[in-house]
């Protein structure tokens, strides 16, 4: 009996998660190859919700999805494991040890084998070795990190709700949010709106008009790969619910109870946290010998193949793909992701079985960015601008289509069904 071609995916991002997905149902169903998809975490979430998981008012327990539980429903197989390195010689996925939140090694450090190998390990932000950021900055790549966020901003309240009765002093929460690319913008938002769920629920200490939230942004605009109308649309929005908006002004330094800026401007900040620009993880630069550009990412072929090994596949944000007609790499979105997902179910179809790839285009389809409840705003193919409540619907859409990708109408149908009662039975803020 012949040997199953062995594809293992690295990374349960959107893309990764929804190509080994795919991929069950088209190769693993039917045995003509083994996927395996490799995660360091055991659950999965929506990148793009991180910011409402930060604010509190998404339960990211809710909505998380078990990497195991899902993997036995759609024909592949699920390994908890970190990667290190690659053994390009021996064709081997390096791991690192597993260790438990008390220190303690579950697993050793291994290696799965492959014989096609797909990374696609998303991104990390970037801090451009601005001084203090690691040290006082909170970073939302990830959902540990957006959990540790919202856990800092409920004690902020909780300590304000233990002062004494007699207190004249009425308490303030200054939050300082570099970077006002699409994260940083719709964790403004999501954190205003957060601010007054707080005071419905009896959290009032500190009053929503108290809670400073500052958005710093070093380009001319907010939301700077957008069109002007859209970005100045945002930051009207922004600035009516009182956030404090500073374009043009490029941060020196992160200290413990401030954020320090050109021209000597201070901005105090209790919670600061940093959306600024993006970078392939540290350990892929120039990883078993692969090419790799300045921001770590896998310089890849126009058929998602590295340059330097065809039996090596990347894309999303830890990929950098220039296409014939583009004079600078696709943009890295969760669209893009999408789309070379759904390209590599045909293409790694086709490479297992040694015949001529297909042809990978990139169609961009706009971006929408949520300024929270009831308002989104956004510009769509034939830079078609949208905002309010149809942008906000929009918006909403993109997660269920993500749902549907991974699980079919019925049982999309079915976790909106659960959202909807949800959102009646269960508080709308995380308070815990």
């Amino acid at each position: 009996m012949n040997k199953l071609h062995h594809i293992v995916i690295v990374g349960g991002g959107a893309g990764g998660l929804g190509l080994a997905t795919q991929l069950g149902h088209k190769l693993g169903k039917r045995k003509q190859a083994k996927i395996t998809l490799i995660d360091a975490h055991l659950t999965h979430i929506w990148k793009p919700l991180l910011h409402e998981v930060a604010a509190g008012t998404l339960n990211s327990f809710e909505d998380e999805l078990n990497y195991f539980a899902h993997s036995v429903k759609h024909h592949f197989d699920f390994q908890l494991g970190r990667m290190v390195d690659i053994n390009r010689e021996q064709k081997k996925v390096l791991l690192a040890p597993l260790i438990s939140e008390q220190g303690e090694e579950v697993a050793p450090a291994r290696a799965i084998n492959y014989d096609t190998l797909v990374v696609a390990i998303g991104s990390t932000a970037n801090d451009f070795g601005t001084q203090g950021a690691r040290d006082n900055c909170i970073f939302l790549d990830s959902r540990p990190q957006a959990d540790r966020f919202q856990q800092q901003f409920l004690n902020m309240y909780l300590q304000a709700h233990a002062l004494p009765a007699d207190s004249t002093i009425p308490p303030e929460l200054n939050v300082a949010i570099i970077g006002a690319g699409a994260t940083g913008v719709e964790l403004a938002a999501e954190l205003h709106h957060a601010s007054h769920e707080f005071a419905r629920y009896g959290l009032d200490d500190i009053q929503p008009q108290n809670v400073k939230i500052t958005l710093i942004e070093a380009a001319d605009q907010v939301l700077p790969v957008l069109p002007p109308q859209v970005s100045a649309e945002a930051e009207a929005q922004l600035k009516a619910k009182g956030i404090n908006v500073l374009t043009k002004t490029k941060v020196l330094s992160i200290q413990a109870h401030y954020v320090e800026c050109e021209g000597g401007q201070r901005i105090p900040a209790d919670l600061k946290v940093w959306s600024a620009g993006i970078k392939a993880p540290d350990f892929l630069q120039n990883i078993a010998g692969l090419e790799t550009n300045r921001i770590n990412q896998l310089v890849v072929k126009p058929s998602l193949q590295t340059t330097r090994d065809n039996n090596i596949f990347a894309f999303g944000d830890c990929a950098s793909c220039t296409l014939p007609n583009m004079e600078r790499p696709v943009p890295p979105r969760a669209q893009t992701a999408h789309q070379q997902a759904t390209y590599l179910v045909k293409a790694l179809a086709a490479h297992i079985h040694n015949k001529t790839l297909p042809v990978y285009k990139y169609s961009d389809f706009g971006s929408l960015v949520s300024l929270s409840h009831g308002s989104s705003v956004g510009n769509l193919v034939g830079n078609i601008h949208v905002q309010g409540k149809i942008a906000r619907l929009m918006y909403v859409t993109l997660y269920r289509m993500h749902q549907y990708a991974l699980h079919g109408w019925f049982r999309t149908l079915l976790l909106w069904a659960k959202d909807q009662l949800n959102k009646n039975a269960s508080p709308t803020l995380k308070l815990h």
